[in-house]
Formats: C-alpha cells, structure tokens, sequence
C-alpha cells in the first residue's frame, strides 16, 4: 500500500512507526472508525532480529483485534524458561506448562515477528478508516491549540500532515521524541550482546526449551522462535576484538563452545546494547509516545513487545473516546500514570534477570549458583511474571477488584471454543449476575451482560466465581479488560461516565 505523495493531508490520528506497536494502535483506532495515517521510514518490514516472545495478555489483545487465528500460526508455545549453570545445573525454571492464565491462552509462546507484523499492517489495509505510507522519514512536528503538522521527507519530496494528535511510535531512538525534547531515565543497564537467528524446521539436537546459560566465560541464550527458526544470543565481552561478533566464524565457534555442531543457515545477526531506559514524559501536548519510544527493556523477562502492545490497547480507547469529543483530553493523562509503575516494574524485573545471566566475575557467579541451587532444593520457584496491577488513573478507587485485569473464561460448543471477550464488542462491559440489577442503568458506551442470560450461561460460574471473590454483585471492565471497578451497578456507570467524559458529553448534546 504505497504511493508517491507530495502534498498536505489530515487525519484525526497520525502514529509515526510502523513496527508492531504503530501498526496495532493504527489497527485498533481504525477499528473504531478514527481516521489514522500510519508514516514509516523503511519501505519493507525491518529485517533485523527484534521481539520473540509475548504472553497471554497479548494474544488476548490479537483475540480483540480479529487476529488471533492468524497470529498462531507463527507462534510456538514455550513450556518451560531454564537458567543453567556452566556445568548444565538447574538454577531456576519458569513453568508455564500448567496452563490456567487469566487470559485463557498460554502463559507465554515465541513467535516470528516479520510474519505477525505484516499481519497487522494487512488489518489496517482492511479498515476503511486507516492507512500507512512507507518511504517517508519523519522531520520535524509543531504543535497548535487544536492539532499537530508534522513534515516527512522521502526520495520524490515532501508530506505534512496534520492532526488532532500524533503519537511517536518510532523505536529507541524515537525522532518524535527528540524533537519534543523529552529525556530518558536511565536504569543502570548497558550490556552488549549478539543475536542471531538461524533458519531450521528440525529442531533435533538443540534444547528442547528456551534456555539462559549463566555461564561466566560468556552468558548465552537459547530461544525457540515462530516455526522454522530458532534464536542463539552471546554476551560481548570486552575480550573480544571489535567489529568480529558477526562474523560467520565467530557466530560458529560459539555455537560449538554451547555443544552446537549444525551448519543451519543465519538468517540475520546483529549486536544489541540491551537498556533499561523510560522517557521522562510520555505526553506533551498533543504528541504522546507508545512502545520503544518510551521505554525500553532487557529482553531477559520477555516483555518488551508486550510492553509496547499494552501501551497501544491502553492508548486506543482512550485517543477515540477524546477525538470522537466524548472526552477531554484530559483522560490521556492518565495513560502515562496507568502504563508507567507498570512498565517501571518489567523493567526491574528484566534488569534482575540479566544481572543473574551477565555475572562475569567466577567467585561471584559461584556465591549466585549456590544461592540459586539452595531456592531449587527448597522448591522456591518463582511463579510466571505478571504485571501488578493498575494503581492509579481512570479506575474507581478503594473498590474491590480495581486495575485488576479482568480474567477470560473460556468453555467448550461441541468441539468450538467459546472466549467471553466476544461477547463485548469492544466496549466497557457491566457484568451483574442478574438482569434486574442492571435494567435501571444505560449507557451508550457500556455494554449490560448479566449473567443469567443464556449466551452468558457458558461463562457464569467462572464469573459467579470472581465475583465472590470480591464480596460483588457487579463488576465495570474497561474496553483494554483492566476492571474499573465493582459495587452498585448504577454507581459504577455514574463513575465511569464521569471519568471518561462519557457524562460531560451527555449533557452537551442534551442542550
């Protein structure tokens, strides 16, 4: 989808960044019928290795979006995350092998990027409301009262666009960014590593699992990709000569130096600087930043893509309810206070997995295996990473249950799955478990599902369930499934309304 265009165009969203998080944002405000242009650099999707794995949480979002059929055919499902010691000893295990996510899909799988983000660009092509250009570097942004013009260059000329917003979707070394002056805080990681992914249908002889080696002479990993590749990743160390990690000789004898003798083709390499890094400010004005542009993690916990992707699901609902005029702009701000403990937190966590993988030191890395081998004999593991949940912004405070994500029953119709987030549309749900605690409230915005309603009847005990949990009777989900709130269902409306300017638009258009 591209074409030579020298002229002005508008918008109502502008996201500069096709990678995976622009292109789920485009995807999801078009779904929702903003009208959106999507402006890349590169005119072919990036070639380098990049994300490898999500969790449940994302597919679940991929679920929301139409994709998530598609999407699993490139994705394998990684049961078990290994930490070995030099020797071949079991450190630490993450077992994913239980299943029971509250996502209702596995708790995390390997995927091939490439293939998920031609997808998504596919969704947008669909959409009547959405569109990307590729070929075409952003420049330069001003902002004004009622929108932004942003100025792209590309080989035949120049583009401005303007728009109501425009959000910088554009990776770590976001232009958008620079241009807004934003900084980064720093988290105190800066390592050097080679990734390289390798082509492959038989995976015989290669571990049977996603694998850090904490070995001091060189920290390594093992990944299981999508079908049909696999990803080796080596630490650099200051030993090394520069400029000779991507040599084919090089990447080779470390293979042979981790007991790998197979000639399989590389697909790509490149050296990466892994960071813990987030932008001081993730809105200014009308320009806000999603994914690598904001922040940046260690891959050790395997949640940057994911982070990104939670952005944009957080993001989209919001940006529509503002530009549609539902809402002020003011329920942006609480993206960055929603988003940010969050990410904050994934990105202490990576960092503590990565100074376990990177100890270089023997005396110390020996001190750690003893550590680590007294929590596996104790039966300490830990527990699969989740994000805390929401503590602040559009949320009912104190109310049982709020910024909690909302977990997805799933149940069985003579062989054909049945996902409860089906049933939303892509609204805000009200879930009470009879029909006459809600017949008294409406809303345009929230969707009424009581749970003694046959097409609910499927999922109701498992609702039944987490209300008990919670001492309710009704629970307000978000459009992004974090719970807004439980209590009374006309109070909880009220609230949400209020929150998200859904009240202040009624009685507008009521005078």
């Amino acid at each position: 989808m591209q074409e030579d265009l020298t002229r002005d165009m508008e918008c109502e969203v502008l996201i500069v960044g096709l990678g995976p998080v622009g292109a789920a944002l485009g995807a999801l405000l078009a779904s929702r019928g903003r009208s959106v242009i999507v402006v890349e650099r590169e005119r072919t999707v990036y070639p380098l290795p990049r994300a490898v794995g999500f969790d449940g949480d994302v597919m679940r979002i991929f679920q929301r979006m139409g994709l998530a059929d598609e999407v699993a055919k490139h994705v394998r499902f990684s049961p078990f995350y290994d930490f070995v010691a030099a020797d071949g000893q079991l450190l630490l295990r993450y077992d994913r092998s239980a299943g029971g996510h509250p996502s209702s899909w596995p708790h995390n799988v390997t995927f091939y990027q490439p293939a998920v983000e031609l997808l998504l660009r596919e969704q947008i092509e669909r959409s009547a409301a959405g569109r990307y250009l590729l070929g075409y570097a952003f420049e330069h942004l001003h902002q004004h009262d009622d929108g932004v013009v942003a100025r792209f260059r590309s080989e035949t000329g120049q583009l401005r666009i303007r728009a109501s917003y425009l959000v910088g979707c554009d990776g770590a070394k976001s232009e958008v960014r620079r241009c807004c002056g934003i900084g980064l805080e720093d988290f105190g990681f800066d390592e050097p590593w080679l990734v390289v992914d390798f082509l492959a249908d038989d995976l015989s002889g290669l571990p049977d699992r996603n694998m850090q080696f904490c070995d001091p002479a060189r920290p390594a990993t093992y990944l299981q990709m999508g079908p049909g590749r696999y990803r080796w990743e080596f630490m650099v160390l200051e030993s090394d000569p520069p400029g000779s990690m991507q040599n084919e000789k090089t990447i080779r004898r470390l293979l042979a130096e981790r007991g790998v003798s197979r000639e399989d083709p590389i697909e790509r390499s490149a050296v990466y600087r892994f960071h813990g890094l987030v932008a001081r400010q993730w809105r200014k004005g009308r320009v806000l930043l999603a994914g690598d542009s904001a922040h940046q993690t260690p891959p050790f916990a395997g949640q940057g893509l994911c982070s990104g992707l939670r952005d944009a699901f957080n993001l989209a609902w919001k940006l529509d309810r503002v530009v549609k005029g539902e809402a002020s702009d003011a329920l942006l701000d609480s993206y960055e206070v929603e988003r940010r403990p969050q990410v904050s937190f994934i990105i202490r966590s990576a960092i503590e997995l990565g100074r376990i993988v990177c100890t270089i030191d023997p005396e110390r890395a020996a001190l750690r295996n003893a550590d680590m081998l007294a929590n596996l004999s104790a039966g300490r593991m830990p527990p699969p990473l989740t994000y805390p949940p929401l503590a602040e912004g559009c949320l009912l405070a104190g109310a049982p249950g709020a910024g909690e994500l909302f977990p997805q029953p799933v149940a069985s119709d003579g062989g054909r799955t049945l996902r409860f987030d089906d049933l939303s549309a892509g609204m805000a749900m009200l879930i009470g478990r009879r029909r006459t605690m809600l017949e008294d409230v409406s809303s345009s915005d929230v969707m009424s599902i009581p749970l003694d309603e046959d097409r609910v009847a499927p999922f109701a005990t498992a609702i039944s369930a987490w209300l008990d949990a919670k001492s309710a009777d009704c629970v307000l989900v978000r459009p992004d499934f974090h719970v807004f709130g439980t209590g009374d269902a006309g109070k909880l409306v009220s609230e949400y309304n209020r929150m998200t300017g859904c009240g202040e638009a009624a009685a507008l258009a009521a005078s």
